[in-house]
């Protein structure tokens, strides 16, 4: 066998999930697969060279007879048709998995990439709890004796897996010398396992897939889709696949991403953290007018962020497909219950724009919001699973209006730099330490606002904007000072052991990566580095 688990012994259950015969499936998806992959991973910084050049982006004219095509994805399951509420975070500890299941919202998103770090035990880990979530025996009991089981007094929310990226490389797997393709490794292990299980009860396997940035990389995972279901004995169309439109190239190709995916495609996610992170990516070097204000200013009301929003509702209802809202990301605070009131207000008007808007659900991050989010659907759904029927005739959404950044009300400021610093250095330190969705300032934080923090403060440095509350120019002197101080001020908030261990590495990883003259794509490649 060419694909070998390096550390099989070391992961508890490991032996269970890490089969001879689950590898070879996975080597198998990597033969086929993977030259694909590096191919248009490669694609990528091509297109984004073009952007680079022309300073725009469009839709693409050899696809307009996709976009004035009369198709329709297929139907969705029944386990799929309501899903006014979807609840979102790691498939591991197994605590978090279950308080997941047992929250009253319709669907886990259960994320093995921007709230999930790749640390060995946590790969394996979900891979277990997953396993143990479709039969419906995962159980936790706490060193202090407290268990933990899934609720037979109400439906659990169906499991949707969010693979990693296309980008991600697994380096616990070898493949005759390389690494594995992290979604493949994911998806694979997953369908392995579960996907006989999953289709004869009528609850999947259903996919998240994340950061896409063309209809060429939606192509690849149907036909991985295809072949996975080929070779298992699982009848054709049986997967389904609901895309996250999370980067600036993908929501000019939403059309052709259902597409490509329609025989599996149950909908696609405005996953709107992601995009900003894409936005700011792209059009890094492309002047001020696309440098975006503090990202706490950032609301979904922004001219750019209703044209993306109210385009994918548009583009999916026309297809037959769900329109997902976007992540409340507040985390209530119950020893605080003045901003915990006035958190929930905003998470309520957000939700509730989404649902008028025509979206058929949307996230959140906490069990405390699932009814916030739910009453908010509840007004506007009533007893109808969803709103497909919803066409939005109204929307004329142009390229100029996708990418009209300019108009986004809000200031840059050295203290939003501030924040982008704290939030990079924190973030970064407890990913470092095995965690990748973490609470801070009442939000939870992952990879993707993470990536927003960083990212804005290399754009920063890089068009010498100006702050307008101190009008200091962004300098590396500035940056460097700055991130001094956010540091020490993080030494007092955590121990010793943790401050040297995980929030040292981290400084120096946000100081290369914002000061360098190099633009990282991920934050996550070079902190994985740090933890192989």
């Amino acid at each position: 066998m060419s694909l070998t688990a390096k550390n099989k012994a070391t992961a508890p259950r490991g032996d269970e999930i890490l089969t001879d015969e689950a590898l070879a499936f996975v080597e198998k998806l990597h033969t086929e697969f993977a030259a694909r992959r590096d191919e248009l991973v490669g694609a990528r910084r091509t297109r984004r060279d073009e952007v680079a050049h022309t300073g725009t982006l469009d839709f693409l004219p050899e696809t307009a007879d996709v976009r004035a095509g009369d198709w329709r994805v297929a139907e969705a399951p029944e386990a799929l048709r309501d899903r006014r509420v979807e609840i979102t975070g790691p498939a591991s500890p197994s605590k978090m998995a279950i308080n997941a299941l047992n929250s009253g919202a319709k669907v886990w998103l259960a994320d093995l990439e921007d709230a999930s770090t790749p640390h060995w035990l946590n790969v394996v880990d979900s891979q277990v709890n997953l396993k143990d979530a479709a039969r419906g025996v995962l159980a936790y009991t706490s060193p202090e004796g407290k268990q933990y089981t899934l609720r037979d007094d109400a439906p659990l929310a169906v499991v949707v897996v969010r693979p990693r990226g296309w980008h991600m490389d697994d380096d616990n797997f070898d493949v005759e010398g390389s690494d594995a393709v992290g979604a493949l490794v994911d998806f694979g292990l997953h369908f392995f396992h579960n996907a006989a299980h999953l289709a004869a009860s009528g609850q999947g396997p259903f996919y998240y897939l994340p950061k896409m940035e063309s209809h060429l990389e939606a192509r690849l995972w149907n036909d991985v889709f295809t072949f996975a279901e080929q070779e298992l004995g699982i009848a054709y169309g049986t997967v389904r696949a609901t895309v996250l439109i999370e980067t600036i190239p993908a929501a000019f190709e939403m059309d052709e991403i259902l597409y490509e995916l329609r025989d599996h495609a149950s909908g696609l996610n405005a996953g709107r953290w992601d995009y900003l992170f894409s936005i700011i990516k792209y059009f890094r070097d492309a002047g001020s007018d696309y440098v975006i204000p503090d990202r706490a200013s950032v609301a979904m009301t922004a001219p750019f962020m209703r044209a993306y929003t109210e385009l994918l509702v548009q583009t999916c209802h026309k297809r037959g497909a769900f329109a997902m809202g976007g992540m409340a990301a507040f985390i209530p605070n119950r020893r605080d219950p003045e901003v915990t009131e006035a958190a929930i207000a905003k998470v309520r008007d957000d939700k509730s724009r989404e649902a008028n808007d025509g979206f058929d659900g949307s996230w959140v991050a906490h069990p405390d919001l699932v009814p916030i989010c739910r009453e908010e659907f509840d007004a506007v759904l009533g007893d109808k699973p969803n709103q497909l029927e919803r066409q939005r005739p109204d929307v004329n959404v142009t390229a100029a209006d996708l990418l009209d950044v300019a108009s986004t009300p809000g200031d840059v400021t050295e203290e939003g730099l501030r924040l982008n610093l704290y939030v990079a250095i924190a973030y970064t330190a407890v990913w470092l330490s095995g965690n990748g969705a973490v609470a801070i300032h009442n939000l939870m934080e992952d990879a993707a606002t993470a990536e927003i923090s960083r990212s804005q403060v290399w754009q920063q440095l890089h068009n010498k904007v100006r702050y307008a509350d101190t009008g200091n120019e962004a300098t590396p002197e500035l940056v460097t000072r700055l991130l001094a101080e956010e540091s020490d001020k993080l030494k007092c908030e955590v121990d010793a052991e943790a401050f040297n261990h995980y929030y040292e590495p981290a400084v120096e990883l946000i100081r290369d990566i914002c000061l360098s003259s190099d633009y990282e794509d991920f934050l996550t490649t070079p902190a994985y580095k740090l933890v192989r």
